[in-house]
């Protein structure tokens, strides 16, 4: 194993943990005593600079997932961003000091990890990681990777392409505001509608979308244009039917999937951070920090009542993680 200096890496670190089900607010405690995880030797120990929430924390807190969950007790958090510390034997494409970040969670819902991205250090396989695009702070990196990783799976799935429409539900939100941006500055998608709130609809247009539609004034359903795809974000697939064409595709992140459209469930894949890292360093595809952060490690709890509440735009982050 090559290793950082061994008295930099502690044995212990602070971490937010849960021991039982329930909501963030009740049974999310900070343990300042966790031991710092071992790796395997196809892994990287990360220091963690900065971490981002995502609804899947929880909704896995609230025991949605507990019959696929890891043993607890469970230190949250999916996306990372981070300096390597330490590599294991079989990893080449890292080295000590390197800036990375990517989703902790190969498979989101089936045996996630233990130990997650809201601690002072975490471990993370190679093939799930990504160099962090030069241009990113580690904040807007920690924002990335769930987010994007799903947006991108969702249009493949849908078989977006160069010259087809597509209409995306919750264009304001973590993966919503990725989809806009990858439907049009990656896909080539001809047009790009997109639901929000009012005071939401100018975010939309910045990030893209040709048609930004207000969802507290207009029916998705009476659009009187259909689409070739629509993703949704929100969990809306009754009403995403009636907007698709003949023969359309419709992905969703939310079940229940109201029939053609398909759920899927992200597998993380640092390769796909690679792929899209041109448009990120060329600025084409931007983070969107929710503006009430980035969270200060220690507001935590207070990080995840926001998420909870619904009322977030794009990410929701949290740093320094110290």
């Amino acid at each position: 194993m090559a290793a950082a200096p061994s008295d930099s890496i502690p044995s212990l670190m602070g971490a937010w943990v849960y021991s039982e089900y329930g909501k963030t607010s009740d049974v999310l405690k900070f343990d300042p005593s966790v031991a710092v995880p071992e790796i395997k030797e196809d892994q990287v120990l990360i220091k963690v600079v900065a971490a981002s929430l995502n609804p899947v924390d929880f909704k896995r807190a609230l025991g949605y997932f507990k019959d696929t969950d890891s043993p607890l007790p469970t230190v949250p958090g999916y996306d990372v961003a981070g300096v390597v510390v330490k590599v294991g034997s079989q990893v080449t494409k890292f080295k000590v000091g390197d800036e990375v970040y990517g989703d902790l969670n190969e498979t989101a819902l089936v045996n996630p990890k233990r130990f997650g991205s809201l601690a002072q250090y975490t471990a993370a396989e190679e093939r799930i990681l990504a160099h962090k695009p030069k241009n990113l702070s580690f904040i807007e990196a920690a924002s990335l990777p769930l987010a994007i990783e799903t947006a991108y799976e969702g249009l493949e799935r849908a078989e977006l392409s160069a010259g087809k429409s597509i209409l995306v539900l919750g264009g304001a939100g973590g993966v919503g505001t990725h989809i806009i941006q990858l439907a049009k500055h990656v896909f080539g998608a001809s047009k790009v509608a997109a639901t929000a709130s009012t005071r939401k609809l100018d975010l939309l247009r910045s990030l893209g979308a040709d048609l930004p539609i207000d969802y507290t004034k207009v029916n998705i359903e009476d659009l009187p244009e259909k689409f070739d795809v629509v993703y949704d974000a929100v969990g809306e697939t009754d009403k995403a039917v009636k907007a698709v064409k003949e023969g359309g595709k419709i992905v969703t992140i939310v079940g229940p999937a109201t029939p053609p459209a398909i759920i899927f469930v992200l597998t993380s894949r640092g390769s796909i951070l690679e792929k899209l890292k041109p448009y990120l360093e060329g600025g084409k595809v931007k983070p969107v920090l929710d503006p009430t952060g980035p969270y200060p490690f220690s507001k935590v709890v207070e990080a995840f009542g926001y998420l909870e509440s619904s009322r977030a735009t794009g990410k929701v982050v949290v740093y320094p993680i110290p």
